[in-house]
C-alpha cells in the first residue's frame, strides 16, 4: 500500500513526512486554493519537502487544447516525479491519449464508476482516483467501486493502479486496503488517526509505570 498525503498545506506535509512513509503528495484546484498563495510557490515548497517522491498536480483547462497546455506548463515548471491529473471528462480522455504518447505520467481523477476508471486505464492512465466518500454520499458504495476497479485491472492485465481518494474516516481506508487497492491519498487528519489508538497509549503508559517502579523515573536503557 502506498500512502499519499492529500493536501497543499506545507506545515502539515512537513509534520507528516517526519513520521509516515509517504510515497508522495496529491493536490487539486480546491486544495491549492485553500492556501491563498501563488500556485508555483506552493508547488516549490511541497517539492522542497518531498524531494523526488510523487507529486500529483491537476490541470484546470476544460478543452483538450487547454488541458494539454496546462499539462505542458506543469511538466516544464515542475521537475522530478510529476503525475499530471486529468478529470475523466470527454476532453480529459482525449488529452490523456495524446499526452501518454508523449511520455506524460497520468493520474485520472474525479472517478465515480468502474467504467470511467477502465476507460482511463485504456487511455494510458498510470493511476485512477475514485472518490470513495463522495460515492458513498450518493449511495454508490465507494469501497465496492474501488474493489470492482481493482478486479477489472487484474482481469484485463492492466498495469494501472488504483489511487483511492476522498475519505472521511479510517474505516474507509481500511476497507479499500482489504479490497486490494494499491494506493490511497488521504488528508492529514485521517493519516494521523490511522496511527493512533487510545489502548496503545494506555499500554505504553503501563510499560513506563512498571519500569519506573523498579529502575527509577529518569532511567532509560541507554543510561542504566
Amino acid at each position: 500500500m502506498l500512502y499519499l498525503l492529500d493536501t497543499a498545506n506545507i506545515e502539515e506535509i512537513r509534520k507528516c513526512s517526519e513520521v509516515f512513509p509517504l510515497a508522495g503528495v496529491t493536490t487539486n484546484p480546491s486544495i491549492i486554493s485553500k492556501e491563498k498563495k501563488d500556485f508555483f510557490s506552493i508547488i516549490k515548497d511541497i517539492k522542497s519537502i518531498i524531494g523526488d517522491k510523487m507529486l500529483h498536480a491537476q490541470v484546470i483547462g476544460e478543452t483538450e487544447s487547454e488541458i494539454i497546455k496546462d499539462a505542458e506548463t506543469l511538466r516544464e515548471k515542475i521537475d522530478g516525479n510529476l503525475y499530471v491529473k486529468f478529470p475523466v471528462t470527454l476532453e480529459g480522455y482525449k488529452a490523456m491519449k495524446a499526452l501518454k504518447l508523449r511520455g506524460f505520467k497520468i493520474t485520472a481523477t474525479a472517478i465515480y464508476t468502474p467504467q470511467q476508471a477502465l476507460l482511463a486505464a485504456n487511455c494510458g492512465a498510470d493511476y485512477t482516483a475514485p472518490y470513495v466518500n463522495r460515492i458513498d454520499n450518493i449511495s454508490g458504495m465507494g469501497v465496492h467501486v474501488v474493489s470492482m476497479i481493482t478486479e477489472l485491472f487484474k482481469h484485463h492485465n492492466l498495469e494501472t493502479k488504483v489511487l483511492a481518494a476522498s475519505f472521511k474516516n479510517v474505516q474507509q481506508v481500511h476497507e479499500v486496503a482489504v479490497a486490494g487497492c494499491q494506493s490511497v491519498t488521504i488528508a492529514p487528519d485521517i493519516m494521523w488517526k490511522l496511527a493512533e489508538h487510545p489502548l496503545t497509549d494506555m499500554s505504553v503508559a503501563q510499560f513506563t509505570k512498571d519500569w519506573e517502579n523498579i529502575y527509577g523515573k529518569d532511567k532509560k536503557i541507554y543510561n542504566l
